[in-house]
């Protein structure tokens, strides 16, 4: 058996909108076109197109408050933009005045130490390499032979006495300073003409900072903590009268004659930067003086 199906016809929402605006249109034709100041067409046109024209005043606001938004949002994007751009370059300033200053001090601590020695004829160098440890126990400088280094030349920064020049070529020159644990220095306390011993310990130098002090012949018991100590006249490789450091301890040996203790280096070898290399070496001869 067949069933007779019959399509279900809608009209196009489309169609319904585009009678409904022209109905409008004609309602505001007649009115303002006659002027009808009340009546009918009044009331529809007021039921009809005053909300209308609500909603477009609704809808046309909030798209201007939402572009006045966004404009607002990219101004302050731009903003924000050129203050990290001032930031970032007042910060680089700011680094560059820290590392100016840091130079200025490097250079002026040099000064002092130029004029503390100013017997000695120097040439400034700078560090620019060194050993894998924390401490600047061996290191290069941008200096060598063709700027008159020879091996033995001592090597002073900031303090003092850093070290002496072991190896030359034309454009460097390699330092063991004085805290390695190969090094030692003959030294003697400015306070009372004692002499002793100075040796490198990079152990000692990352526990606590300090270098061994040995053989203190002390007789009188007048040397004490805080004395300063410089390289001694009888030192076969190192200038006498050069600032080493300053007694940190002291105690007597097993043998009741001599002391030993600890002594805080007056360099600072932990930022070594610019150093003075003295021109001149003093005389001796083989490679185990001190």
């Amino acid at each position: 058996m067949k069933r007779n199906l019959k399509k279900k016809t809608t009209f196009p929402t489309k169609y319904i909108l585009l009678i409904l605006t022209i109905i409008c249109v004609v309602f505001m034709f007649v009115s303002f076109t006659l002027n009808i100041s009340g009546g009918p067409l009044n009331t529809v046109a007021g039921y009809v197109f005053i909300p209308m024209q609500k909603g477009i005043n609704y809808v046309g606001s909030a798209i201007s408050n939402r572009i006045e938004h966004v404009q607002e949002l990219y101004t302050v994007m731009e903003e924000n933009e050129e203050l990290k751009t001032q930031v970032n370059e007042l910060t680089e300033e700011l680094n560059s005045l820290k590392l100016d200053q840091y130079e200025l001090d490097k250079l002026q601590e040099l000064l002092e130490v130029d004029k503390e020695y100013s017997d000695y004829e120097k040439v400034t160098a700078t560090v620019v390499g060194k050993d894998s440890s924390n401490w600047f126990s061996t290191f290069l400088i941008d200096k060598g032979t063709n700027d008159g280094i020879t091996k033995d030349m001592n090597v002073l920064a900031g303090g003092g006495l850093v070290g002496i020049v072991i190896d030359v070529g034309p454009n460097y020159a390699k330092v063991r300073s004085i805290i390695d644990d190969t090094n030692n220095v003959s030294a003697q306390v400015v306070n009372t003409s004692d002499y002793c011993v100075i040796g490198g310990n990079l152990q000692m130098m990352n526990e606590n900072q300090v270098i061994e002090l040995n053989n203190l012949q002390d007789e009188d018991d007048k040397v004490k903590a805080g004395d300063q100590l410089v390289t001694s006249n009888v030192s076969d490789r190192y200038l006498p009268g050069l600032r080493i450091g300053y007694i940190d301890t002291l105690e007597y040996d097993a043998n009741n004659l001599t002391k030993s203790g600890t002594v805080t280096p007056a360099a600072d070898f932990k930022h070594l930067d610019k150093v003075l290399v003295i021109m001149q070496t003093k005389n001796y001869e083989g490679q185990g003086g001190k």
